[in-house]
């Protein structure tokens, strides 16, 4: 066998901001479902939360698009 390394599909950043926004995800809807109004239609249902939700997306639809590559030269 030769030295090649298996190479992912991303690299070791891209899996961290992953995790920050699956997390960052799950704690939006955490938000939303701490609110007191009826059917959600509070602050934190309507604008808090969904607000938080849609970084967590935003930040892992970066992570995918994020070139692992340029990393690797920076070392």
């Amino acid at each position: 066998m030769s030295n090649n390394k298996e190479h992912l599909a991303f690299g070791k950043k891209n899996y961290k901001w992953m995790l920050f926004g699956i997390l960052l995800i799950a704690a939006g809807f955490f938000v939303m479902s701490l609110d007191s109004e009826p059917m959600g239609f509070g602050v934190l249902g309507l604008t808090v939360g969904p607000i938080i939700v849609m970084s967590g997306f935003g930040l892992n639809f970066y992570a995918i698009l994020a070139n692992p590559k340029s990393e690797e030269k920076l070392k």
